[in-house]
């Protein structure tokens, strides 16, 4: 019988000229991935003299998830070097954000045996830390044949997903078996992961809740509100991603007068947005009204900045973009939130949140900074992504959840115009957090139990 693996291997050969089509293609909206090409291939520049750690965080969600272990893994190994590495370039746009001069960044390799060879020459880490759900098969064998302790940790799998690494149960098998252990979030990933393969397998929580909220973003964020206006009331959209912002402006402001035949939304627009909920660009939607609501919607990605604003533009709303600097004006309706690394001065600024990803089945984005900040939550129906932390937030009462945009409507003009009820809820963000804070250090206890390299402090 075949190796699963080579068969692995010789379908990322096959897939190689669709990776550079596939560069190509995403670099038409974001430039950036035709940069550091060679490092996706294991060849590197960057050298370090301190013995590495290396931490694999794939884009922006994972790399601030990270961030209290990293200020402990710091603490505990001060004479190492941070290594990040990263798949997109918002992730290491955001590392560079986070960190600065105190960690390198680079991309991890793409999964090729040479490949992630080479990586591990380069830098030899004295061990790696992948987050959440990162499973690469030659890259984590690789690990096992050179002796570096790798650990999956903050590691989530939704049922999905288990079924789709399930139809590879062998190669799956045998790679979760190499992995020194796993720390999941909740016991439903643990258990997933053990049936898939994994071993040493133990639930520590999710690192997301040890998230501090910057006090410059504090300050900011009031900064903020004073732009957009101490006494209007404000809705933020965050991380919205492609058709949700369509649903939220038909939602609250009423549907454009007569759209463009050809109107589109980022890469999924009407199609998606017909596929998913055929009624919602033909109804007339239930609208808000509460004098003086200003919109705030910050996209998921940067990229789409430029559409989100056109969308808006189209239909004659009087709106302002964040990256002005300028006081809001009385009769701004929108403000389009184009700039990077502002997240939770946007929720300091607002006195309730919409979770980007949940109205639409994309399974919803972080909540836990939303409320670290003390902003109460709506999320829509698919909250998959994040269904324990959205599960806890719900019944806390710091969440409440709709099943599409009148709905939220709704639910926005309740809580605006009900201000005991939306100060409970702002009440009951800080204890959802408090309550399961926690992750980093039994995650820490366990990195230091398996990997003890010469030069690290004892654990408190």
């Amino acid at each position: 019988m075949l190796n699963p693996r080579f068969v692995y291997s010789l379908a990322l050969w096959l897939l190689l000229p669709y990776i550079f089509l596939r560069l190509l293609w995403r670099a038409r909206r974001q430039p950036e991935y035709l940069h550091h090409i060679g490092e996706r291939f294991g060849f590197y520049f960057v050298r370090s003299n301190r013995p590495i750690i290396w931490l694999h965080t794939v884009s922006v969600g994972e790399t601030r998830a990270a961030q209290s272990l990293i200020t402990r893994l710091r603490a505990t190994y001060p004479g190492h070097q941070i290594l990040l590495t990263h798949t997109t370039p918002t992730g290491r746009a955001a590392g560079e954000q986070l960190y600065g001069d105190g960690a390198l960044r680079v991309y991890l390799p793409y999964d090729y045996p040479f490949a992630v060879k080479r990586f591990l020459r380069h830098f030899k880490p004295q061990f790696g830390i992948l987050m959440e759900t990162e499973i690469w098969f030659n890259l984590i064998h690789a690990c096992r044949e050179t002796g570096v302790p790798l650990l999956l940790l903050n590691a989530r799998l939704s049922e999905n997903s288990a079924r789709g690494y399930a139809r590879f149960a062998r190669l799956t098998r045998n790679a979760l078996g190499e992995l020194a252990a796993v720390a999941a979030q909740t016991a439903d990933d643990a258990a997933r992961l053990a049936s898939l393969g994994a071993k040493n397998v133990s639930v520590t929580g999710n690192l997301k809740f040890d998230i501090e909220p910057p006090p410059a973003m504090l300050e900011l964020g009031r900064q903020l509100r004073e732009q957009f206006g101490a006494g209007r009331k404000v809705f933020l959209a965050a991380s919205t991603r492609d058709g949700e912002e369509v649903l939220l402006l038909d939602a609250l402001l009423g549907s454009p007068p007569s759209p463009p035949a050809n109107l589109t939304v980022g890469c999924a627009p009407r199609t998606m947005v017909h596929e998913m909920h055929p009624t919602k660009l033909l109804d007339t939607p239930q609208q808000v009204h509460i004098s003086g609501l200003l919109l705030v919607i910050v996209p998921r990605h940067p990229q789409r900045f430029e559409e989100v604003a056109a969308l808006i533009a189209q239909r004659g709303l009087r709106w302002q973009r964040r990256s002005a600097n300028e006081p809001v004006a009385p009769d701004t309706q929108v403000v389009l939130g184009d700039s990077m690394g502002e997240m939770f001065a946007y929720y300091a600024a607002a006195d309730l949140a919409f979770i980007g990803g949940s109205l639409l089945p994309y399974g919803g984005q972080n909540l836990i900074e939303a409320c670290a900040a003390g902003a109460p939550v709506v999320v829509g129906p698919h909250t998959h992504n994040f269904a324990e932390a959205t599960r806890l937030a719900l019944a806390a009462g710091a969440a409440v959840q709709v099943q599409d945009g009148d709905k939220l409507a709704a639910e926005l003009q309740r809580l605006l115009d009900h201000p005991d009820a939306l100060s409970e809820m702002r009440r009951q963000c800080g204890g959802f957090v408090q309550a399961n804070r926690g992750a980093t250090d039994k995650s820490l206890q366990l990195i230091v139990s398996l990997c003890q390299p010469a030069g690290a402090e004892s654990v408190q």
